[in-house]
């Protein structure tokens, strides 16, 4: 699989977007569960990795308590900016995954929700991930299924695709890279991390129409900025067809999300 090289820096706006739109609909049903699969708890030192606005540090601290510490790190300063509103209380830095500002062994859980897929050196990240790991420490992500996997937004992408040509295809396609699992389990054992468990379960992304879906998805995209206005009415027209079968009668769409979840000690 190739890296993927766009880059998905968004405004303070965007990012209030993407606290009170994504975080609700899709991000916070899988933190809990990556803070499961790495056992969190009281007492530890937690590390969230390109942590956007939060969700899983948020999580994380409610496990560990006040004895415990939990630091929040991203490239986008937009996203710190709405986390610290968010959460004052707990800490927030601005960070490259692939090179993370903290010293060797600092953390006990390192953790990396929904973001491998973006980076555009992965292996170097985990390797990041495995460095700032304490001995006996975990170090656990989960990423999306592969968008053959996935029944609503396979489809979607594909009708996407069709108005907005490949551009399209591969914007839209970023986020489930990462999906094959036995590629992924390779790609963590590569960086000298040990495979201890993996799940994979089905989500659900819910929005309350699918023009709401569809705005979601193309504009937290360049995608946005690339198409014609007409296009993009296309895009959501068809939508209404290929989301039927995800959508109630009252409108309400819940779009079924694969993901995989793995867990590994350095």
């Amino acid at each position: 699989m190739m890296a993927q090289t766009e880059t998905f820096q968004l405004s303070t706006a965007a990012a209030e977007a993407y606290e009170s739109t994504f975080v609700p609909a899709l991000f916070a049903e899988w933190a809990p569960h990556l803070c499961d699969l790495a056992a969190v708890g009281p007492g530890q030192r937690v590390l969230d990795v390109a942590c956007g606005t939060g969700i899983v540090a948020r999580v994380a601290a409610d496990r560990v308590g006040g004895a415990g510490q939990v630091v929040g790190v991203d490239l986008n300063d937009a996203m710190l900016t709405v986390a610290r509103r968010v959460r004052p209380d707990l800490e927030w830095r601005q960070g490259n995954a692939e090179a993370l500002p903290f010293p060797s062994a600092s953390f006990d859980r390192v953790l990396c929700q929904m973001a491998l897929m973006f980076f555009p050196d992965r292996a170097r990240a985990l390797r990041e991930m495995r460095r700032v790991a304490a001995v006996g420490g975990v170090v656990a992500l989960v990423v999306p299924a592969s968008l053959g996997d996935q029944p609503a937004y396979g489809p979607f992408v594909e009708m996407a695709t069709r108005h907005a040509g490949p551009e399209a295809a591969s914007l839209l396609s970023a986020y489930f890279a990462c999906g094959e699992l036995p590629w992924l389990t390779e790609l963590v054992d590569s960086a000298d991390l040990r495979v201890t468990a993996t799940r994979s379960r089905a989500g659900r992304a819910t929005f309350p129409s699918v023009d709401a879906f569809v705005a979601a998805e193309v504009e937290s995209t360049p995608l946005v900025a690339r198409i014609s206005g007409e296009v993009y009415r296309r895009i959501r027209e068809d939508a209404r067809d290929v989301l039927r079968p995800f959508t109630a009668a009252s409108g309400r769409v819940e779009i079924p999300l694969a993901g995989h979840l793995v867990a590994a000690q350095p």
